[in-house]
């Protein structure tokens, strides 16, 4: 079989400036594959086991029985429903919630409610986390994936990582303090962190464990690779079938181009998206490489929004279900008029470059997206008369002229800085902004104002990350306070599921529900 890492699908590219390692990487629990000798068998339930002895588990959700009989005083699972919960949202067990609280390496906890109790004071409720009490197995690395289930731990859910024992190469990517990586940071904030070797029966047993007591899954290998280790959907649905299974993938897990290597520039090209971009430059027939990778977190989204709706249909339903997320139709979802206009023969209207406008110290954005902006605009540069002119004094005459009517702007802006033209434009409602770098929009006042920015620590320091884009009246939705060392939690979790100890499981001898 092909190395795992040359499986993964998408959520991520090459990037030169990985380092080899990182102090991050080495640190944490140990590995959880080791072996063992094959008389070594933990014996889960079965004829073998004496009745009166406790269950290797005491996690009243962990399915540990091979048959259909009573396990040490765990009662028959009619269906899994009945251990997993009827219905989302389920109280949480003690344990989980406890371990959802837990923020810093000296085993202290942190408030994650700071940028919500603005809110708070203006709702009747009391905010609590959205998604508290539900588990996620996140098998993703680099963006996409990890974008999705970042968003699902900073609303509440146990968001369990699994990696290999190196650690994904986000771990690695810079800036790197004391050898852990922000970027990793900024997209695995809040997750727990376990090393298992998906290659060996250990491994997968493992896998088979943690999925008997999780909600949901995220993947972003290629196609095909979880079928043949065994640990795809349709396998663990029979372990748990109200698990949700998302699998993201550059094409999808079907068709012709399925099991292609994807990555988000390549997707950027494969949708048409580079290309419709380079419509809206002027002069180039070259088209640019886009360095921020838009395929990768609207991916991450969209998946974010289909766990959602799967959570709700299982309320109705009872029953979990499998995702099959593209980042091919992701997007194309993004080019909205040219997916209508390349449908038909006759060419589409020229729309308005909407660009740089200079001025006397830089550029501002400015947009005319109705006839009120246009005329406010118009009286802001000081020729009311072209309002009524026939060269604009339309849409479609606009659009026919926009050059011209851009050109009479520029004149205007050309006599004044930056901060003069947009006082005068904010004043008279036109829509515009100064081009800022990220570090200046950073230090936007607004962002202050909402609590953008949460501050994190690793082990290497503290760091910011950005929240959620979104508040909620009723709910938190700020991040956890740490990143997890790798393999931090791989010994708790495997004492959970009764895998303490390294002691392997030899073929044949899986959990499964009657």
């Amino acid at each position: 079989m092909r190395e795992l890492l040359d499986d993964v699908a998408i959520a991520g590219q090459h990037d030169p400036d990985i380092g080899e390692g990182a102090k991050c990487a080495g640190k944490g629990g140990g590995n959880g594959a080791q072996s063992a000798d094959a008389d070594e068998v933990v014996h889960l339930c079965g004829d073998e086991q004496d009745p009166q002895e406790p269950p290797p588990s005491s996690n009243p959700r962990l399915l540990l029985c091979k048959n259909g009989s009573s396990c040490a005083g765990i009662p028959k699972p009619a269906h899994a429903a009945r251990l997993l919960g009827k219905h989302f949202p389920t109280q949480p067990p003690p344990s989980r919630v406890a371990a959802s609280t837990t923020k810093n390496f000296d085993g202290s906890k942190e408030s994650r409610t700071q940028a919500g109790m603005q809110l708070a004071d203006k709702h009747e409720g009391t905010l609590t986390k959205v998604m508290a009490g539900l588990r996620v197995l996140d098998f993703s690395t680099t963006i996409a994936g990890p974008h999705c289930t970042r968003m699902l731990a900073d609303i509440g859910a146990e968001v369990i990582k699994i990696e290999t024992d190196g650690g994904e190469t986000m771990r690695t990517r810079p800036p790197l303090r004391n050898g852990c990586s922000t970027a990793f940071g900024q997209l695995n904030v809040g997750k727990k962190s376990a090393v298992l070797d998906l290659k060996s029966e250990d491994g997968k047993e493992a896998v088979r464990r943690l999925a008997a007591t999780s909600d949901i899954l995220v993947e972003n290998f290629r196609p095909g690779v979880m079928r043949r280790l065994g640990l795809d959907y349709d396998s663990l649905r029979q372990v748990n079938p109200r698990l949700i299974y998302c699998s993201i993938s550059g094409y999808g897990q079907t068709g012709p181009s399925a099991e292609l290597p994807a990555y988000a520039p390549v997707i950027h090209a494969a949708s048409g998206y580079d290309m419709a971009h380079l419509a809206y430059q002027p002069g180039r027939n070259r088209p640019d490489y886009c360095g921020i990778y838009h395929a990768d977190v609207v991916t991450g989204t969209y998946a974010f929004g289909a766990i959602a709706s799967a959570l709700y249909q299982r309320t109705v339903t009872g029953i979990g279900q499998h995702i099959d997320v593209s980042m091919l139709e992701t997007m194309l979802s993004l080019t909205l008029t040219e997916l209508q206009s390349s449908q038909f023969a006759v060419p589409p209207p020229p729309r308005p470059m909407f660009g740089p406008t200079e001025t006397a110290s830089g550029y501002v954005m400015i947009t005319i997206a109705s006839e009120k902006t246009f005329q406010a605009l118009m009286g802001v540069i000081g020729r009311p008369d072209w309002v009524s002119d026939p060269r604009f004094a339309t849409y479609a005459a606009r659009r026919e002229n926009w050059a011209e009517l851009m050109d009479g702007v520029e004149i205007w802006s050309r006599q004044l800085s930056t901060d003069e033209c947009l006082g005068l434009l904010g004043a008279a409602g036109v829509p515009a902004s100064a081009y800022r770098s990220v570090s200046e929009a950073l230090a936007d006042p607004q962002l202050a104002h909402r609590r953008a920015l949460s501050e994190v620590r690793d082990e290497g320091g503290s760091f910011q990350v950005l929240n959620l884009p979104f508040r909620m009246s009723g709910a938190d939705t700020t991040p956890a306070g740490t990143v997890s060392v790798l393999g931090q939690h791989t010994a708790a979790l495997r004492e959970e599921i009764g895998l303490a100890g390294g002691v392997s499981i030899p073929p044949g001898k899986t959990a499964a529900i009657s």
